[in-house]
């Protein structure tokens, strides 16, 4: 059963605390959009239908199975690759060029702006609030700023669409096997 909330643990970065630092739900008290999650689930699992990637959280169906007996290591390296992917697909199509602006969008929606990696946050902020990418400090990569202003959900739809790309890739190049 999804839960509400999120809970982004990237690997540690410049811009990002170490997972032993991140928040847990227990240090949040469950509130609609404040709670950690302690699972990637979005309630869209397309593994019921024989996905083995998931088209809504991106996990394989293997992880979606054992999740529940996973210990809190084998989460971290599910959430870690979760964000690496995530943060891959967000930087194949948008740049954070005012990392303020898009903090200050963050904090209104109660998303943790301090402690998310840019990326992350810029894809949970326009899956919150789909406003101009200009108005949350963001710019298509590869479009010319003169160009007129591409919507925001297309945008995250080519982002939504990259992750799950370079998630079955990711699964392919780990898991399938050559014909014998």
């Amino acid at each position: 059963m999804p839960e509400t909330g999120h809970r982004d643990t990237a690997a540690p970065t410049s811009r990002t605390a170490p997972l032993s630092q991140l928040p847990t739900r227990e240090e949040h008290p469950a509130q609609p959009g404040i709670a950690m999650r302690r699972t990637p689930c979005i309630g869209i699992c397309s593994t019921t239908y024989g996905d083995l990637v998931c088209r809504g959280c991106k996990r394989f169906a293997h992880e979606i199975v054992g999740w529940n007996s996973y210990d809190e290591r084998q989460h971290e390296l599910v959430w870690q690759r979760l964000h690496r992917l995530l943060a891959q697909s967000v930087r194949h199509h948008v740049r954070v060029v005012d990392e303020t602006r898009l903090r200050e969008v963050a904090s209104e929606l109660a998303l943790d702006a301090k402690t998310l990696p840019l990326e992350v946050l810029a894809f949970q902020t326009l899956r919150r609030r789909p406003l101009s990418l200009a108005a949350l400090g963001l710019v298509h990569q590869g479009v010319d700023t003169s160009a007129k202003e591409l919507d925001a959900r297309d945008v995250l739809l080519a982002i939504d669409r990259e992750f799950h790309w370079r998630s079955r890739a990711h699964y392919e190049a780990a898991f399938k096997t050559p014909a014998t």
